[in-house]
């Protein structure tokens, strides 16, 4: 019986470990102002004039570049993954210290992601979904990608429930919308 109670425990301790070791993942919205291929940052300035540096690594996705739209500062080489100056991001990125490293970056503009507008009619934690209502009445269903559900749950916690106004962006495969990012209206 004390076998089983320590090794308990000491499951217990080592999930607490593992947990707060977890790196948290903060998202920023805004436009490329600047790559450094010899830094391998980017620079994003958010609708208020903050600028974000934020590093983009080989683990970096990115979501919502077309294919052949792969010129970066170095080149044939790809260290922006097809991102460019004045592009429209989302960067979902970890913070060590001041360093901020890319994690997934959703590029939100005319050509990147899919987006709508809407109003949440209901949002369901368990299967990670999300139902939003557009202005023409049809209401539409997005799985959650990682990132949506965090900040779907920080948005939550901040208030924002059924009947936020929102806008979506998302990716379509095989008829499935996948939704990486919404930010209130």
């Amino acid at each position: 019986m004390k076998t089983i109670v320590r090794a308990s425990l000491a499951l217990l301790l080592l999930s607490t470990f593992i947990w707060a070791a977890a790196d948290v993942v903060s998202a920023v919205h805004g436009t490329i102002t600047k790559l450094d291929s010899a830094t391998e940052t980017m620079v994003i300035k958010t609708k208020d004039g903050t600028e974000h540096t934020v590093k983009v690594v080989d683990k970096t996705t990115v979501h919502g570049v077309k294919a052949g739209e792969h010129e970066t500062a170095k080149g044939t080489e790809d260290t922006f993954h097809g991102l460019k100056e004045g592009t429209d991001v989302v960067a979902h990125y970890t913070e060590k210290g001041a360093d901020k490293t890319a994690v997934e970056v959703d590029d939100v503009g005319k050509d990147g992601l899919k987006s709508v507008d809407g109003t949440i009619t209901h949002i369901d934690r368990a299967a990670k979904t999300v139902a939003v209502k557009t202005a023409d009445g049809t209401e539409e269903t997005f799985k959650l990608s990682g990132h949506a559900t965090a900040d779907a749950g920080k948005d939550i916690a901040k208030g924002t429930e059924k009947s936020a106004k929102v806008t979506v962006y998302y990716t379509e495969q095989a008829g499935k919308k996948t939704a990486h990012f919404f930010e209130k209206l």
